[in-house]
């Protein structure tokens, strides 16, 4: 006997796939499309059946564009500073750092940080062709932009050691850190608080 209808059961087990959905959330947005009107769940339906025919990876740049595009637009624009470069672990982090309003240059998609018990390694990241493209678009400025965790330090790391090997003359900058505000010391975590001693600034 079931408690509730199969096809509701197989919207929940599937929305219960997703990461941070649990099982309470599958069923409250499981219920939800149910409850809507159809063009709600057809919509929905569209926009992920069309996602991996939509979607592709820009091949110098490797963020994510559509798939009528050749290149990235954040590459391409004439506005936009080639010689300077933000690398990131994943597209979604431009999306962050665009937000800001702040940063006029270019980036570089690693596709993910070193993670030996994850079973990443160098060579599965996209620093070849970084390297390739600091000789090519003659960088001046490279933004070590991975996150502040014990696999975006340590990519980090590798990235400058393998720029000091090629010989690429240029400037390695790395994302300031510090505290958050509003948070208190007790809670800020060792990296954190490490980054925020380093980054400490003269009153």
């Amino acid at each position: 006997m079931h408690l509730l209808p199969l096809a509701l059961q197989k919207v929940i087990d599937e929305l219960g796939r997703l990461p941070g959905v649990g099982v309470r959330t599958a069923e409250r947005y499981a219920y939800y499309l149910l409850r809507a009107n159809d063009r709600t769940a057809d919509g929905l339906a569209a926009a992920i059946a069309g996602l991996h025919s939509g979607v592709k990876t820009c091949p110098v740049t490797f963020a994510l564009i559509d798939e009528s595009e050749d290149f990235s637009a954040l590459y391409t624009a004439g506005d936009r500073d080639k010689q300077l470069v933000a690398v990131v672990e994943e597209p979604l982090d431009i999306v962050a750092l665009e937000r800001t309003g702040q940063y006029k240059g270019t980036y570089h998609v690693l596709g993910g940080a070193i993670s030996p018990i994850d079973g990443i390694g160098p060579e599965q990241l996209h620093i070849p062709e970084l390297l390739q493209r600091l000789k090519d678009d003659e960088v001046q400025e490279v933004i070590i932009a991975t996150n502040a965790s014990v696999e975006g330090e340590s990519t980090a790391l590798f990235i400058q050691r393998q720029i000091e090997q090629a010989k690429i003359d240029l400037t390695l900058t790395r994302l300031a850190r510090g505290i958050p505000v509003g948070v208190d010391l007790e809670y800020a975590d060792q990296i954190t608080l490490t980054h925020a001693l380093e980054g400490r600034r003269k009153l």
